[in-house]
């Protein structure tokens, strides 16, 4: 399915609200919804959704982790593993 057929008016989503939901079983492609042809929101399936917020966790994990390496605040893997197999 195209982009454009993915971009749909407001008056779309009111009067298709059920039908783009079963749609999403088929088609997880997200549905950008515009406002006087602007684009306004975008609805998509709650798995993709929670799919993009466990990407963006992981990216930030990522992001901290070159943030405190640039810092110089790393631990040698040896001194680490040595550390936690001192722990209770």
């Amino acid at each position: 399915m195209s982009l454009s057929s993915q971009i749909k008016p407001i008056s779309y989503l009111k009067s298709h609200a059920a039908e783009i939901v079963k749609d999403f079983a088929t088609n997880p492609e997200p549905l950008i919804i515009t406002q006087n042809g602007e684009a306004k929101m975008v609805v998509m399936a709650i798995a993709e959704y929670e799919r993009q917020q466990e990407t963006f966790a992981l990216l930030k994990l990522v992001s901290m982790g070159k943030k405190e390496s640039a810092q110089g605040r790393v631990t040698d893997v040896d001194a680490f593993f040595d550390e936690m197999d001192q722990q209770p």
